[in-house]
């Protein structure tokens, strides 16, 4: 199977030797029966972890009555996610695609379209942060402040500063006659898991409001109750003009979602901008099955708080055994980071050989976005197998 799929894809990933066929809440087994602790979670994808009961039910019961159909009707399961999502958070009106690239290039076209409207025809640039990611969409790898992402597709589109995350007075001075909007991620996660001060995005909000620009958040990795509230800007006290959600959104089935208030989702009308898979009833019922479940009853978000803390404390006795080989620790909720001193390659790939697998991003940080489910038996398993990794 591994030499078909080196024959047959594409060789844009660089894949771990592993098919994996089965997952059942925070555990999955390769195609040779070996089972594995899964603390990447599809990447932030799988909250519930994987196949939640809820989630299958609702896929199955969908797609006996409707799979598909087109944007250019109303959907029975869109209307009912996008009330959820409303009423769930600051927004009034939400637009629904297929990933978080998707959902960046919407609020991308909706900000400029509406400066446009509201102010003049110069402004167009965003403000984006330094290692920051926002998707692979060319216009959406140029917001990305990450060079190594961009190389090999230049030009690039024109229209995008960036400046070095949680530094209020290099955004103050970024900003021009031109400019429409600041796009964040309240939480760095393809950057390294940087987490800001406490009044760094309070700061930003200001800056906006003096200045006439609209705030875009992207949560796509933060969003769905992955830090520990249900979306991060809760933690910081403000509200954005726009937020895209996606990842953790459809319980693992692939939905994007761009969220504004009344006033900037006027800007977009018929014709303006469209997806045809977007908010499909198959998917829209499987994130609806996501969305109530992490409401329903407070568990999943409670769990997210005290595994988190229980996590960081446990990754923090493991620093304090290994100095010289672990950096820092940080994160917030289940999006946690080990920054390490040198490659985390060898890391994630002697773990795997144990049946954990972790992810590594940024060279030398180790991410870890396990479902929201995790327990404490889990988590001390991960540090006993990092223990005895970094021992060795």
């Amino acid at each position: 199977m591994l030499d078909d799929s080196h024959r047959y894809l594409m060789n844009t990933y660089s894949r771990q030797p592993l098919v994996l066929r089965k997952g059942r809440g925070i555990k999955v087994w390769s195609a040779d029966g070996k089972e594995y602790l899964d603390f990447v979670g599809g990447i932030a994808v799988n909250v519930l972890g994987h196949c939640h009961p809820k989630v299958v039910v609702a896929i199955q019961k969908q797609a006996q009555r409707l799979l598909h159909v087109s944007n250019l009707y109303h959907i029975e399961p869109q209307i009912k996610l996008a009330k959820l999502l409303c009423t769930h958070s600051f927004a009034d009106k939400v637009f629904f695609c297929n990933s978080g690239a998707e959902a960046n290039e919407a609020a991308i076209k909706l900000s400029r379209k509406y400066a446009k409207e509201h102010f003049d025809e110069k402004r167009f640039e965003i403000i984006t942060a330094l290692n920051s990611f926002h998707g692979r969409t060319l216009a959406t790898v140029t917001a990305t402040g990450q060079e190594k992402f961009q190389k090999g597709f230049e030009p690039l589109v024109p229209g995008f500063k960036y400046v070095p995350f949680n530094d209020i007075n290099a955004l103050r001075s970024a900003i021009n006659k031109n400019t429409c909007a600041i796009m964040l991620e309240p939480i760095q996660g393809e950057g390294g898991v940087k987490v800001p001060s406490d009044d760094y995005f309070k700061e930003v909000r200001e800056i906006c409001n003096e200045n006439g620009l609209l705030l875009i958040l992207d949560e796509v990795q933060t969003g769905m109750g992955r830090t520990g509230k249900l979306f991060a800007y809760e933690h910081y006290g403000i509200t954005p003009d726009i937020m895209t959600l996606a990842k953790g959104l459809g319980g693992g089935v692939p939905i994007g979602a761009m969220l504004a208030t009344e006033k900037v989702a006027a800007s977009f009308q018929p014709g303006n901008h469209a997806s045809t898979f977007g908010g499909n009833p198959l998917v829209s019922a499987a994130a609806i099955a996501t969305l109530e479940t992490i409401l329903e009853d407070g568990f999943i978000l409670d769990n997210c708080n005290r595994m988190g803390a229980y996590f960081i404390k446990r990754l923090l006795e493991l620093k304090d055994y290994y100095p010289e080989k672990i950096v820092d620790i940080r994160g917030k909720g289940l999006i946690i980071a080990v920054e390490l001193t040198g490659d985390g390659s060898p890391i994630v790939k002697a773990c795997l050989e144990k049946g954990v697998l972790i992810n590594c991003t940024s060279g030398n940080v180790l991410r870890f976005t396990p479902p929201l489910i995790v327990e404490k038996k889990d988590i001390d398993h991960l540090i006993d197998v990092l223990e005895e990794v970094l021992s060795k």
